[in-house]
């Protein structure tokens, strides 16, 4: 008597270990990662951060109608505005 057996994978099972596998390998690299190079990451952010603010300033005021000769004679108050 000879009996076969077959030992079939699920692709699901595959995929998973794979999976699982990387999601390992991105943890220990991020790991790796922060901490070697945590004094250049920590050390330049807030200083970044900092040097954003004017740049962010320009830009999102640029609705607002700054520049503009708001003091001219004729000229009525800007839309939305009541007296």
């Amino acid at each position: 008597m000879t009996q076969s057996h077959e030992h079939s994978v699920k692709p699901n099972a595959s995929a998973r270990v794979v999976k699982l596998a990387l999601i390992g390998f991105l943890l220990i690299g991020a790991f790796y990662l922060l901490t070697e190079h945590q004094a250049h990451l920590f050390g330049v952010l807030p200083w970044l951060l900092l040097l954003a603010c004017p740049l962010l300033h320009l830009f999102m005021h640029g609705g607002h109608g700054h520049g503009r000769d708001e003091g001219s004679a004729g000229d009525g108050p800007p839309s939305g505005h009541r007296p």
